[in-house]
């Protein structure tokens, strides 16, 4: 397990690295509690193990990238790329996901995990990043991308239904890399 970054701490060290098939009991759990208590997730039913398994085969598959964040031993968080929509014009976009154990927000291991992860999609022919962010009220979230350059392109009003409530969706989007500078390899 190659670390891809590290944070430390004067209580703590988290390790980023790529997540693996054993990793997925614990990421399933962090989803479980977001789809439960969280509106990041507009999932209403936590989704079973082998569901969560094949998402992240899925996204192994498909190229793009899933990591974990590690504090002692424990997996604190988790993000991952993946396709943005189906279609062959938008392969050189991707959507981010970022999710952090309960107990474990507020330490900035959502900002490292989305650092590394946007360190690692500059690494493939990726250009656009976007964040649909669950919930206009979600500041946390709007405030990690905010801070790492992400640009609020707009709003989606009472789109979702959960917990009682309507629920937006924020879009935000991020130009990595050559960006619009230049075409993608192979275009």
């Amino acid at each position: 397990m190659t670390a891809i970054s590290r944070k430390t701490t004067a209580d703590s060290e988290t390790i980023v690295r790529a997540c693996e098939e054993s990793d997925m009991r614990a990421v399933t759990e962090i989803y479980h509690h977001h789809v439960l208590h969280s509106p990041a997730t507009f999932e209403l039913v936590p989704p079973p193990f082998d569901e969560m398994l094949a998402r992240y085969r899925a996204i192994q598959k498909g190229g793009y990238i899933y990591l974990v964040a590690e504090q002692q031993g424990d997996i604190a968080g988790y993000a991952y790329v993946s396709t943005y929509r189906a279609r062959p014009a938008y392969r050189f976009t991707v959507e981010n996901s970022v999710y952090i154990r309960p107990g474990f927000e507020r330490r900035g291991i959502g900002r490292l995990l989305l650092q590394s992860l946007l360190q690692e999609c500059e690494k493939r022919p990726f250009r656009q990043v976007i964040a649909v962010i669950g919930d206009s009220a979600n500041a946390a979230s709007i405030e990690l991308h905010r801070g790492l350059d992400f640009e609020l392109i707009g709003t989606f009003r009472a789109v979702g239904f959960k917990f009682g409530r309507w629920l937006d969706s924020v879009l935000m989007q991020k130009e990595i890399g050559e960006g619009t500078r230049t075409k993608p390899p192979g275009a």
